[in-house]
C-alpha cells in the first residue's frame, strides 16, 4: 500500500509539473507572437511634430500648414494607409484616404488646406489641431489597434519627442 500511495504522489507531483510547464509556455509563446505584431507595428511610426506653427497664429492657411505630424515608413515595403487615423487628445482625427506610403518613406500630415500628394497630404481644416503647450498624436490603423503616439508638454507619456 505504502508504494501505491507512493507512485500516486509521484504521478500526481509529475502531473502537476507538467501542467505547469505547460502554462508557462504558453505565456512565452503568446508573448512572441505579440513581440512580432510589435515589431511590425513600428515600422511605421510618428517621427516628428511641429505642434507649434512658427510665427504669428493668425489661423492663414499658410500659418495652418508650418503645423503638421511626420508619419515614416521604417521598412521596405510600401504599407496602405486607407483608413489609418491620425488624432489629438481632443478627438480631432485625420482619416487618410486612398493612400499608399512608400517603403523607407515620410509623408507629413498637414492641418490646413492644400493638395495631396505623396509627401503632404492635407487635413483642410481652418482652426490649429495640435496644443501648443501639451498634447498627444496618436496613429491608428485602419481595424483601431495602436500604432505609435508621442506626446509633448505635461501630458508627455512615453512619447519620443
Amino acid at each position: 500500500m505504502s508504494k501505491s500511495i507512493t507512485a500516486r504522489r509521484l504521478t500526481a507531483a509529475a502531473l502537476t509539473v507538467g501542467a505547469l510547464t505547460a502554462a508557462l509556455a504558453v505565456p512565452a509563446t503568446a508573448a512572441d507572437h505579440d513581440h512580432d505584431h510589435r515589431a511590425q507595428r513600428s515600422n511605421v511610426e510618428i517621427s516628428d511634430v511641429q505642434y507649434d506653427s512658427p510665427g504669428r497664429d493668425d489661423r492663414s492657411n499658410r500659418s495652418l500648414n508650418k503645423e503638421w505630424v511626420e508619419i515614416t515608413n521604417n521598412s521596405r515595403r510600401s504599407i496602405n494607409l486607407d483608413g489609418w487615423t491620425l488624432r489629438d487628445e481632443d478627438g480631432h482625427r485625420y482619416t487618410f484616404d486612398d493612400y499608399r506610403l512608400d517603403g523607407r518613406s515620410t509623408v507629413r500630415v498637414h492641418t490646413g488646406r492644400g493638395r495631396d500628394t505623396d509627401t503632404d497630404v492635407y487635413q483642410d481644416r481652418r482652426n490649429y489641431v495640435w496644443d501648443n503647450r501639451s498634447d498627444t498624436a496618436t496613429l491608428r490603423n485602419d481595424h483601431g489597434r495602436f500604432i505609435d503616439e508621442t506626446s509633448w508638454g505635461r501630458n508627455r507619456h512615453g512619447g519620443r519627442h
